[in-house]
């Protein structure tokens, strides 16, 4: 069974860093295309960044510069490193997998249950 385990939210300043982590777990994903997402209140869930097989990167145009996507595959794990955050950024953040080597902002396949990340001003 596969799992998506977030970690690494919280609560932090305007201006601060955070890093959240995404354990996989069930099988591996070193050859698959893994990503970040988020959903504020009352929005719907967007897009945040995406990272390849081959470890090729893609952002919102909302975090490009402030926020980096990474893996480890010896640990089957996806890092988001974000800072300069902002209020805005204030959302749910989920991990995602997908089935193929490279996607970008569509076609995952599996998720994770999120963690809260707060930015007050």
């Amino acid at each position: 069974q596969v799992q998506l385990v977030e970690s690494g939210g919280g609560l932090v300043q305007a201006g601060g860093s955070l890093r959240l982590s995404c354990l996989a777990s069930g099988r591996t994903f070193n050859s698959n295309a893994m990503g970040w997402f988020r959903q504020a209140p009352g929005k719907e869930r967007e897009f945040v960044a995406t990272i390849s097989g081959g470890r090729l990167t893609g952002y919102a145009d909302s975090v490009k510069g402030r926020f980096t996507i990474s893996r480890d595959n010896a640990k089957n794990t996806v890092y988001l490193q974000m800072n300069s955050l902002r209020p805005e950024d204030t959302a749910v953040y989920y991990c995602a997998a997908s089935k193929t080597y490279f996607t970008g902002r569509n076609n995952y396949d599996y998720w994770g249950q999120g963690t809260q990340v707060t930015v007050s001003s």
